[in-house]
């Protein structure tokens, strides 16, 4: 091994001593909790999926056979999980999350949230953004190509609202061929918002953004769900759901009985999200947008 090498060694060990200390991964309980970095992990997995077979899961995490039975044994004493015999294969075990096990996570969840806040709030912005630019490139690099970038949700800064104008311009152009006037009414949507009672969250993966949604306001009972966009690359990550679900939480902070959008039919991704955010379809009329006929559609839900 080289003197180089050595060194680079040292500096990655170093590293590691240092997270492993900052997220408290050498603690006898995570989270203030009796549950291990490991248990913890497995729960956070099984609270992602209605079921998981455990070979499955412990190819997902690289364990043992014997020390995941241990750590689900124990979960099943302490009320957390549930296991079954495969409907389709007898020969595996099927293993989910009860009430409890739910419950239990979700206070995890919310506590390493709170940890994490607490850590970024002695940073500036800008070393926050250089934090988790520093945290995207580690996993990209030791990542594997399958793995994804994380994102994060903020709200917009100098720059943003031109982004927002040009990519609904450039990606609505050329997934559905709408034109130049489709573009100046995103124009005028965003020089009409009043951030004073407006508010609106921007998208970033790799410190770029990558997705948008405003609420605005309407009167002092309605709010408007408006101009979501999730970039192509950034799809499949739950990102226009996690905007959605951004908007919906301020319209109630803010005091709004009711929320409304305005969409078109072809957008079906878009559709589905606020269809599964309980907005329901109120009217529906035929229109056109650059020679090409387009359904508009309103769709609304209380809060």
């Amino acid at each position: 091994m080289s003197s180089l090498t050595k060194a680079m060694v040292s500096e990655i060990r170093a590293f590691n001593r240092f997270y492993t200390k900052v997220i408290g991964a050498l603690q006898a309980g995570m989270l203030d909790s009796p549950y291990s970095l490991t248990e913890v992990r497995v729960l956070f997995e099984l609270a992602q999926t209605e079921q998981m077979e455990t070979g499955e899961l412990r190819g997902l995490l690289d364990l043992d056979a014997g020390y995941l039975s241990r750590i689900l044994t124990r979960f099943e004493v302490d009320g957390l999980i549930s296991r079954e015999r495969s409907a389709s294969d007898a020969r595996k075990q099927v293993v989910r999350l009860t009430a409890a096990g739910s419950e239990t996570f979700g206070g995890l969840d919310e506590r390493s949230g709170g940890e994490i806040e607490r850590l970024l709030s002695g940073l500036s912005e800008e070393e926050q953004r250089r934090l988790v630019a520093g945290m995207t490139e580690i996993r990209r690099l030791l990542g594997g190509a399958g793995e994804r970038e994380p994102y994060v949700i903020r709200a917009p800064r100098p720059g943003d609202l031109g982004w927002v104008v040009h990519r609904h311009g450039a990606l609505y152009g050329a997934e559905y061929g709408w034109g130049i006037d489709f573009e100046q009414l995103v124009a005028r949507i965003v020089g009409d918002l009043d951030f004073s009672r407006d508010a609106g969250w921007i998208a970033e993966v790799g410190g770029e953004p990558v997705g948008c949604v405003f609420c605005v306001h309407v009167d002092e009972t309605t709010a408007k769900l408006r101009i979501l966009l999730v970039e192509p690359s950034a799809r499949g990550l739950g990102l226009g759901r996690r905007l959605v679900e951004e908007c919906l939480r301020h319209a109630r902070a803010e005091g709004y009985r009711r929320i409304v959008l305005w969409t078109r039919d072809c957008l079906e991704s878009a559709r589905r999200i606020y269809q599964t955010a309980g907005f329901e379809l109120d009217s529906e009329e035929k229109g056109m947008e650059n020679g090409i006929e387009v359904t508009e559609q309103m769709w609304s839900r209380d809060l």
